[in-house]
């Protein structure tokens, strides 16, 4: 966490935590290879965040560090659901929020949905974790 990230009651901004797990998505992504044009993912193609949420459970606060966990859910023809938690490293055992994204797979070109590339459809099938 950042001191930049608080806001006038001196706990993270609600904004931030949307850049936490989109943060937590993308290093799992990258971890993985898993770029247009890597692990047989059409260059052409990629992932858009079609719904987001967040519960904010505990407010975090500055100083600290922030784990988030990502889970897949089933995924469906065109997309696959991200779940998240967020714990502080100042009280690791508890959640203070809880979050989701519905990622969906497009034709970057086109603007429409694609089947999820086979290699996303398998890890969120395997359950795989970052």
């Amino acid at each position: 966490m950042r001191w930049g990230d608080m806001d006038a009651q001196a706990h993270i901004n609600n904004t931030v935590y949307f850049r936490y797990m989109e943060q937590a998505r993308i290093t799992f992504f990258d971890s993985l290879g898993l770029r247009p044009g890597g692990m047989n993912i059409p260059p052409e193609t990629s992932p858009v965040v079609m719904t987001a949420s967040c519960a904010f459970l505990r407010a975090l606060r500055y100083p600290g560090d922030v784990e988030v966990k990502m889970f897949f859910a089933e995924p469906g023809r065109t997309s696959v659901m991200t779940y998240y938690e967020m714990r502080p490293s100042y009280a690791a055992d508890v959640i203070h929020a809880e979050g989701s994204a519905k990622m969906v797979w497009i034709d970057r070109q086109l603007g429409k949905a694609v089947p999820l590339p086979p290699a996303i459809r398998r890890l969120a099938e395997e359950g795989v974790l970052p």
